[in-house]
């Protein structure tokens, strides 16, 4: 089955390109070559960037503290398990302190790295590290495995506090939702959402092998998939089939 996701405002449109990123930061920092390093930066300059469009910072410290308050009016319902409830209470309040300390934006801490500045300017120009260009940038890329990825992790670890913030409140975001089965018909499916009820997230899973991709668009009031199949030149055509499909609103 393939997960596929769609969300539905703008916060969440960021939230989910950040977990992208750090998930592939954390896939290339692991590696040893020299060019995975190389992407490892790309992948931290695009962080900070996408991080910095907006006040990401306060929306994420105002979504931790109104999970904090939802669970801890929990704490009297004796149909909620006790431990497992202080446990969550204490990671979210772990987040929200670790990411409240922080000052400025996400990667300001990183803005005053010179070293890091120049390579920042150049990365985006094709061939534009070369070692003509930046021959410092060079020198790091011949240094060993070990020291490459200790510095990167150095830098990365000032973004951890927001990882961590991104990583939890996504994942009680998922845990919210209930999947049930679907069917398309003629490769098309729509579904009207609650009325009073703002969902953020939706989630499909389609079988692989079928070869069909979802096409997804929603808002407050409606979901609507179109299944597509790529045709011999590469673009999506729409498929008429009838398939299941597995959904989940998250709120």
């Amino acid at each position: 089955m393939v997960l596929y996701e769609y969300p539905f405002n703008e916060s969440m449109r960021t939230m989910l390109r950040l977990e992208h990123l750090f998930d592939r930061l954390g896939q290339l920092i692991v590696r040893d070559a020299p060019v995975d390093h190389h992407f490892a930066l790309v992948s931290l300059f695009e962080i900070v960037e996408v991080a910095s469009r907006s006040d990401l910072k306060s929306d994420l410290l105002k979504d931790l503290d109104r999970h904090r308050s939802h669970l801890g009016s929990l704490r009297d319902n004796p149909q909620v398990q006790g431990q497992a409830l202080e446990s969550l209470i204490a990671r979210l309040d772990q987040a929200f302190e670790q990411l409240n300390a922080q000052t400025g934006k996400a990667g300001q801490a990183l803005a005053g790295n010179e070293w890091l500045t120049s390579v920042k300017s150049r990365i985006s120009i094709p061939g534009g590290t070369c070692e003509f260009d930046l021959p410092a940038y060079y020198a790091w890329q011949q240094l060993d495995a070990g020291r490459r990825r200790q510095d990167l992790l150095g830098w990365v670890n000032t973004l951890a506090p927001l990882a961590g913030a991104l990583q939890l409140l996504l994942q009680l975001l998922r845990e919210s939702g209930v999947p049930h089965m679907v069917a398309s018909t003629a490769g098309q499916f729509q579904q009207s959402l609650p009325q009073g009820r703002s969902y953020q997230l939706l989630r499909l899973r389609i079988d692989g092998d079928s070869g069909l991709v979802p096409e997804i668009t929603g808002h407050r009031l409606m979901v609507s998939v179109r299944l597509m199949r790529v045709d011999g030149d590469g673009r999506l055509r729409p498929a008429g089939a009838d398939a299941p499909l597995e959904l989940t609103l998250c709120a």
